[in-house]
């Protein structure tokens, strides 16, 4: 008796040391508790009536190092499938495409070779690999966000040493060679750049290359980038006017910095904005777009994965407070380049168990969770967000469930990747969803969602015929449980009737992962397996029912386990 009273309390969120010699202030607690238990009971309410905004789809966005991947078997595979799952056009980022190599593909390493030298220094471009890479884009309906980067061999200031072979567990600054210096000649990377975009005209045609966004380089901040923040605004504005040259109306941003570099952020605008321009000489550099990075940092403790959600949204953050500041910004589009819980994708979680998150449902309730406070900011700051990269791909050849930082393994869907799936199934515009367990943004800003209840929250959105919500059970410690029972309430629904279907990411449904797992992890799995696997990877719903409207209203039970995730689409 005694064990269940305080265990009401300590579920109830009271932190009270209790022994047996205080049986007799036991009971004013006991009250308290159930009061409060009552009183948190998870309740989503969702009026159609109350729009908050256009939903932008800023999470059909994804991103990658490895650009050999793209082409490759699995690589094609997963392109389709994001392609599949987005009502929009897919953008699609990746790092290396102007590297000098041979194409072959490897961890934090790719190759396109577009540019070499002859014997007296005369330029050879070469466009196949290059070709290659957007037309598997392009053939599935996706859009390059093109990385101007990184630097040729036959270009760079400090070529040797040049190719690196980096694995996991080696000091990341391995990956640092000849490819992260500024030019020998700033002219010569100039007619490459032009030259690179007046082909992309000659092949995809000027129409679709005027919807693709291009970008100058990766975190110039930091290990990327070994010149001078000076010599890269040089780089930018070399770079936007051949842009510029090839394609007046193509769109180009920057500068895709780490998250707390707010200072580089600040002076790339103040340049853009005010200052002179190494090429032109007049004031100001073209800035379609503004682009920075966002992560998270998760940490081990006790043996315990514990989520860093706070950091990454302070990063956003800061970042929107320094862009808010220019009212020339008003309206332009923002791009988070990467946008992800931490900050090594090919980081493994047997080198790096903080990452461990990577391939169950923590990840793709951290997903749910995360997204829907980006959009809140955005609109706190004024903020013409229009795309949250995800820096998670696919890793060719590599062990099943590895840990990696992507989407899917040997050509099975991670958990992760049907939240994405169902983000593609949210129509319309955004409507007011409100939880009595959702953590407040500031409270999350403040201390992440770290104590006692999970933060249990709602995004939702409608159109003529259909509304969607999507709810998520997270916490930041990597723990599981079977949750319990909430009620989502829709009211204002403009029918008497409607078809409801329910979609679930939890232990038993759209998870892969635990699938692999019940089979006895196994590293070669037969034909058979693989096949259940592929199977247990998709996003897995419940039949559709038809329910009658009182008044307006539907009121839908639902329990959803911890750091689980559902969707519930209601048509009409």
């Amino acid at each position: 008796m005694y064990s269940t009273l305080l265990n009401i309390i300590q579920i109830s969120g009271i932190n009270q040391e209790i022994s047996m010699k205080k049986t007799i202030t036991i009971l004013p607690f006991l009250i308290f508790a159930i009061i409060r238990l009552y009183a948190q009971a998870p309740e989503i309410k969702v009026d159609l009536n109350s729009e908050v905004g256009k939903l932008t789809p800023i999470w059909a966005w994804f991103g990658y190092d490895e650009p050999n991947y793209t082409y490759m078997k699995d690589g094609k595979k997963l392109l389709s499938e994001i392609s599949a799952l987005s009502p929009v056009p897919v953008y699609v980022r990746t790092h290396s495409l102007m590297v000098t190599g041979d194409g072959e593909p490897a961890l934090k390493w790719g190759s396109t070779n577009m540019y070499s030298e002859d014997a007296q220094g005369k330029p050879i471009y070469n466009w196949t690999i290059v070709d290659s890479i957007f037309d598997t884009y392009i053939k599935r309906g996706m859009k390059p966000l093109a990385q101007i980067g990184f630097m040729p061999e036959a270009l760079s200031t400090h070529p040797k040493p040049y190719r690196h072979h980096w694995k996991p567990g080696d000091k990341y600054s391995d990956i640092i060679t000849g490819w992260a210096y500024p030019p020998k000649d700033y002219n010569k990377w100039a007619e490459l750049v032009y030259q690179w975009v007046s082909h992309c005209v000659e092949r995809y045609g000027r129409k679709e290359v005027e919807s693709w966004y291009w970008e100058v380089w990766n975190e110039p901040d930091g290990a990327y980038w070994k010149g001078t923040r000076e010599e890269f605004f040089k780089l930018y504005d070399f770079s936007a006017d051949a842009v510029k040259r090839a394609l007046p109306t193509a769109r180009i941003g920057g500068l895709n910095t780490t998250g707390g570099a707010m200072r580089w952020l600040d002076a790339f605008i103040k340049h853009c904005l005010y200052e002179k321009n190494y090429v032109t000489g007049k004031t100001g550099s073209p800035l379609d777009a503004i682009l920075f990075h966002a992560k998270g940092s998760p940490q081990l403790s006790d043996g315990r994965v514990i989520m860093g959600i706070r950091s990454q949204l302070r990063n956003i953050r800061d970042n929107f407070e320094v862009i808010a500041r220019y009212p020339e910004l008003k309206g332009k589009p923002v791009i988070l380049g990467e946008s992800d819980p931490e900050g090594c994708a090919a980081c493994g979680m047997a080198t790096d168990p903080q990452n461990a998150y990577r391939n169950g449902t923590m990840y793709s309730s951290y997903t749910a969770a995360s997204f829907a406070r980006k959009y809140e900011l955005a609109r706190r700051y004024g903020i013409n967000l229009i795309g949250a990269v995800t820096w998670a791909f696919e890793f060719e050849n590599q062990p099943w469930f590895y840990g990696f930082r992507d989407l899917a393994t040997n050509g099975v869907d991670k958990p992760v990747l049907n939240v994405f799936r169902m983000f593609g199934m949210m129509p319309g515009n955004q409507v007011k969803a409100e939880s009595n367990r959702r953590y407040s943004l500031d409270a999350v800003l403040d201390s992440g969602i770290r104590k006692t209840n999970t933060d249990i929250g709602a995004l939702a959105s409608k159109d003529k015929r259909t509304a969607a919500v999507m709810v998520w059970n997270y916490h930041d410690a990597d723990k599981q449980d079977n949750g319990g029972p909430l009620t989502i309430n829709i009211d204002n629904i403009p029918a008497t009737k409607v078809n409801l279907r329910i979609f679930l990411i939890d232990q038993e449904h759209s998870n892969s992962y635990e699938v692999w797992k019940k089979m006895g992890s196994p590293q070669n799995p037969t034909v058979g397996q693989i096949k259940t696997l592929e199977k247990a990877g998709q996003l897995a719903g419940k039949s559709t029912r038809t329910l009658r409207v009182k008044n307006g209203s539907l009121r839908i039970p639902l329990t959803l386990e911890r750091q689980a995730v559902a969707l519930t689409v209601v048509t009409w």
